[in-house]
Formats: structure tokens, sequence, C-alpha cells
């Protein structure tokens, strides 16, 4: 089994501006959207093993 690290560094002081905020709305989507991708590509055998069923995906793709 192959694990995705998506550790991301934002910017500083300087990142309030708009653009800022929706890039940084983007990112999160995209993270999420991963997240849901690569869980719902394991088995329910799989999700069972790190306790988790098809009814978790959507929460924990939208943890932050």
């Amino acid at each position: 089994m192959s694990a995705i690290d998506t550790n991301r560094v934002h910017g500083g002081a300087g990142s309030i501006g708009i653009g800022s905020k929706i890039w940084a709305a983007l990112t999160a989507w995209n993270d999420a959207r991963v997240t849901k991708n690569a869980l719902n590509r394991l088995t329910d055998r799989e999700l069972d093993d790190i306790g988790l069923n098809r009814g978790d995906i959507e929460r924990i793709a939208y943890l932050r």
C-alpha cells in the first residue's frame, strides 16, 4: 500500500489578499478531492482495517 503526503506550507503575513483566499479555497477543495479519491479506491476490508466505512469518507475528506 502507498501513502500520500499532502503537507502544504501556506504563505506568511503578506498573504491576506483575495487572490490568496481564492488560492487557499482551491487548494482545500483539491486536497479533499484527492483524499476522497484515495479512500474510495480502498476496499471495504481495507477501510475496516483503518476504522472507517464508506459513509465516513465524505466527512473525513473535509476535516482540517
